[in-house]
């Protein structure tokens, strides 16, 4: 007896990166200065990637759709692809992928970034995992990416899929007007509190979820160290973060993310959802690079 698949899995779109995480510092570099840190760890990093892989260590199946390079730092990384458990069935290697690169820079408090992007960020095998059956929800992991393919999100929910969209911060998109009117059709939007207040110009966090639970369904607003803030219709339910070691916040936002992605799915009420997004965010920032299981760290 044939018995069709469940649409239970998550494809998680965007670019990765190799991430060259310097962690330890006692303050941000300055020009004409130096600064040293305590540890270097070269990691796998991007949105796409690091959500993926922490929906693929709560067991839920999740696939990269992206473009990799074949430049000698991606294959250098390559094994960390392999080794992350992610479903790799719409990869796409090519040459004008890499090497794309970000260097983090992160202390106890905060993180910065240096990046350079490098090909396109959706591949051509996007038609293609629209059509994969066990697929239930998109995940696009920078607004960047639906800058740059526009119909992303139409395409996605005429398929029949949930689309859950992170704004990540991009200096030249993120205070564009036009940002909630290209979201359109979005289910669940994922911004921190820098990007909600950016994108409302609103002040306070409170009056800019307002603002966006009127164009999405769900809104789940990331604090830091604070907690979250989850907006849906009328209700509002806020989240406190536990007091944890932390020793780097690259990619606390990503695995948020994939907590509260996986407990939707589940059918779990949203606060609910809120508090496993906080909880796998919390879990993220207690150790160096973004992604579960691919965390060793290098003293310098």
């Amino acid at each position: 007896m044939n018995l069709k698949s469940p649409r239970d899995a998550v494809i998680s779109v965007g670019r990765i990166y190799c991430d060259l995480v310097f962690a330890g510092l006692s303050g941000m570099p300055q020009m004409g200065r130096e600064v040293f840190a305590r540890s270097m760890q070269p990691v796998l990093g991007g949105g796409a990637f690091i959500a993926a892989a922490h929906l693929t260590h709560l067991d839920r199946p999740a696939a990269l759709l992206a473009s990799y390079g074949t430049d000698p730092l991606s294959q250098t990384l390559a094994p960390q692809l392999e080794d992350s458990g992610i479903d790799l069935r719409f990869l796409e290697r090519r040459a004008d992928a890499g090497p794309q690169v970000t260097v983090v820079m992160t202390d106890a408090e905060d993180r910065a970034f240096l990046s350079c992007r490098a090909g396109r960020a959706v591949p051509a095998r996007f038609a293609h995992a629209l059509e994969w059956e066990r697929a239930a929800l998109l995940h696009v992991a920078e607004y960047a990416t639906l800058a740059e393919q526009p119909d992303l999100v139409s395409r996605a929910k005429a398929a029949g899929l949930t689309v859950a969209l992170d704004p990540s911060w991009d200096e030249t998109l993120i205070g564009k007007p036009g940002l909630l009117k290209a979201c359109a059709g979005v289910d669940i939007f994922l911004p921190n509190a820098e990007e909600a207040i950016a994108i409302t110009g609103k002040a306070d966090l409170d009056a800019a979820l307002d603002v966006l639970v009127e164009h999405f369904s769900v809104v789940a607003i990331k604090c830091g160290g604070r907690g979250a803030l989850l907006g849906a219709g009328e209700t509002r339910i806020s989240a406190k973060a536990p007091k944890v070691h932390v020793v780097d916040t690259t990619g606390a936002g990503d695995a948020f993310n994939a907590g509260l992605i996986n407990a939707y799915l589940a059918g779990r009420p949203l606060g609910e959802c809120l508090d496993a997004g906080v909880a796998a965010g919390s879990l993220s920032v207690q150790s160096i690079g973004g992604a579960p299981r691919l965390v060793t760290s290098v003293a310098v």
